[in-house]
């Protein structure tokens, strides 16, 4: 076998370091890789050649001189992580495992990916992982990576490259058209959304083909990148307060459940698009039910005010719990008092209704149960009372009782609170009058304790399985509405963009098993389900730092490069609907289904860590049926903690 050892000495001292590539760690590693081994066997005694030399599949090995002048402009450190797209024969991955902790190669040609896998396999190269695939959209499940060296000449960087760039992160990549000139440009990543460019010469390489790049005709992939395909399709809408808002959501009058979304829980601009829409579903599309997350003790206070039922002796004002804000603000009264002007003389039947679907109150819950069975059956109270009993000591903090039970292995109270369930389940009665409403308030807080006192056991695995529960529970007192209230029954659910978004085409499901209330409803209803998520680029929110903590107007930070988020904001309409079903444009959606970062705020808010503890993957035209979107938004308005003079004594949100 030929010894390359000379001709490699001297290509480093003629091609590479004679052309001020001076960096001995660039040096070294180009002496060590056998350049001959990357090429075809009738090329070999080429391999050195001071030029591009063929490979297999029709495309070329690069000059050694610019996979040098590519990796130098890099600026790699030994613990990088790097990404290569435009593998080839293997060669520069195998010059930057000598650099660097690890190498993630792409290749789309799979005759070379497997060529190239099997060559640094061969060679011993162990921290090289080859894939097939297309090069244009990066490898966002491997990213962040500290440098990106892409070599093959796009149209423009895309940007899921730019933003799987780690903070400081390096790219280089030619840009220009196919066949001709181009220049070879490093992009640095300065912070979340600004960037620095620099061009370092002309180049000519072979194009870079896919869905952010060229097609296979030479053609750009499409002519119009996202923002521009955004704008073209996004409905304006109009002010919040003009009827033409609500008018817009007409089209989802027909479904069976409309589900509305938040991106945060303190985004004023979100309650109040949802009040507008939930107040035309109602009053031009027959729905009854209007469904949010919240506890269904407090929200059944809520309920008794907007239907004109009569206060409950002894009970507490709503939402006096953390995070107060989600419900006690100004947005959520106006519409609370809106609906109960609107059910003034309707029968009780014909009324909209106000209805929590989560499990977080657990004493509240327990004392309505017990309170509904004093009056219609004190035998049975008695009974409620005796089985309840084992929770009271925990009613207020039942993350305790969680505590206690995983710690003695069993759940002590889990029989009782099931008995209890199962036996007012079996006094099912007519649904047409008061009496079935206690019944159905007294069922749904019975089906919270029992879920309640299963999430606080098992939230203290730290899994899927307590999300999975809080989400079935909130899904299934949905159900019980709908079912309770008869076949012709409609509703409108509102929650977190997290809870009504479909899991199964986020992060969530695809990484973590989780479902969530979008999902399980989609499956039950299909077309007869309607999920609409709701975004915005910056402003400000009401959130706080850790659980329990006051809560702070935060400043939301823009949008981080590259998500769903920036490519709204890119698209220059400042709020807009997007329909996302199936006459939507096909270059929209074909550019939508790419998976991209999408922004989730929940009562918490850390700007500080938000790449991590506020952005998943998600797939959009899957995981919504429509998104609607406010660039600049503000925080909600807290309500006073005081009564307000004057206020009927059955007011909700009094003391």
């Amino acid at each position: 076998m030929t010894d390359f050892t000379a001709e490699r000495e001297r290509m480093v001292a003629r091609q590479i370091a004679a052309r001020g590539i001076t960096d001995p760690r660039i040096l070294e590693a180009f002496r060590k890789v056998p350049r001959e081994a990357f090429v075809a066997d009738d090329y070999r005694a080429a391999a050195y050649e001071d030029s591009p030399q063929p490979i297999e599949a029709e495309q070329t090995i690069s000059q050694p001189y610019i996979v040098a002048l590519m990796i130098e402009a890099a600026e790699l450190d030994p613990a990088d992580r790097v990404l290569e797209i435009g593998c080839g024969s293997g060669y520069a991955s195998a010059i930057l495992a000598e650099l660097v902790d690890e190498v993630i190669a792409i290749e789309r040609h799979e005759a070379l990916a497997r060529l190239a896998g099997r060559r640094l396999e061969e060679l011993g190269y162990e921290n090289v992982s080859v894939y097939e695939g297309d090069g244009s959209r990066g490898f966002a499940e491997q990213g962040p990576f500290d440098a990106i060296i892409v070599s093959a000449a796009g149209s423009h960087v895309p940007d899921p490259l730019l933003a799987q760039l780690e903070i400081g992160g390096r790219l280089v990549m030619p840009v220009g058209e196919p066949q001709q000139v181009q220049k070879l440009v490093k992009i640095t990543r300065i912070d979340e959304e600004d960037y620095e460019q620099e061009e370092m010469g002309a180049v000519r390489f072979v194009p870079l083909i896919g869905a952010h790049g060229w097609t296979e005709t030479g053609e750009r992939a499409d002519p119009r990148d996202l923002p521009a395909l955004i704008r073209e399709a996004a409905e304006p809408l109009p002010d919040l307060d003009d009827v033409a808002f609500g008018a817009l959501f007409d089209r989802f009058g027909d479904a069976r459940v409309v589900l509305l979304g938040e991106a945060s829980h303190g985004t004023s601009e979100f309650y109040r698009a949802r009040a507008a829409i939930t107040r035309r579903l109602i009053e031009r599309h027959g729905f009854t039910i209007v469904a949010v997350e919240a506890d269904w003790p407090d929200a059944a206070s809520i309920d008794r005010y907007v239907r004109h039922r009569p206060h409950r002796e002894g009970e507490d004002a709503a939402f006096q719990r953390f995070p107060t804000w989600m419900w006690r603000n100004t947005e959520v009264d106006a519409f609370v008092r809106w609906l109960r002007s609107y059910n003034e003389g309707r029968a009780l039947g014909d009324m909209a209704g106000f209805y929590g679907l989560d499990l977080y109150n657990l004493g509240g819950s327990m004392r309505a149960v017990i309170d509904f069975l004093d009056e219609a059956d004190p035998e049975a109270a008695a009974v409620a009372r005796e089985r309840y009993g084992c929770l009271h000591p925990w009613r207020e903090n039942p993350a305790a009782y969680g505590r206690m039970a995983i710690s003695e292995g069993f759940g002590r109270c889990e029989t009782g609170v099931v008995e209890m369930l199962r036996d007012l389940l079996a006094r099912r009665m007519d649904c047409m009058g008061e009496e079935c409403e206690e019944w159905l308030d007294a069922a749904a807080n019975a089906r919270l304790v029992k879920n309640a006192e299963q999430y606080y056991r098992v939230m203290y695995y730290g899994s899927a399985e307590s999300w999975n529960l809080r989400d079935t529970h909130m899904y299934e007192t949905l159900c019980q509405l709908l079912e309770a209230k008869g076949p012709q029954s409609k509703a409108v659910v509102w929650a977190h963009n997290s809870h009504i978004g479909n899991a199964a085409h986020t992060e969530m499901g695809m990484v973590r098993d989780e479902l969530n209330v979008g999902q399980l409803t989609k499956e039950k209803f299909g077309s007869q389900a309607r999920l609409i998520g709701f975004g915005t680029h910056s402003g400000s929110v009401a959130a706080a730092h850790d659980w329990d903590e006051p809560m702070e107007v935060k400043a939301v930070r823009p949008s981080l490069a590259g998500s769903y988020e920036r490519m709204c904001h890119d698209s220059g309409v400042a709020r807009f609907l997007l329909d996302l079903r199936e006459n939507a444009d096909d270059a929209l959606i074909g550019k939508l289904l790419e998976p991209r970062l999408e922004r989730f705020i929940g009562v918490i808010y850390r700007p500080e860590t938000e790449r991590w503890s506020h952005y998943s993957e998600c797939v959009l035209p899957m995981q919504y049926d429509a998104w609607v979107w406010f660039d600049e938004t503000e925080a909600v308005t807290p309500l006073p903690g005081v009564e307000i003079a004057g206020e009927d004594e059955t007011y909700p949100f009094g003391l």
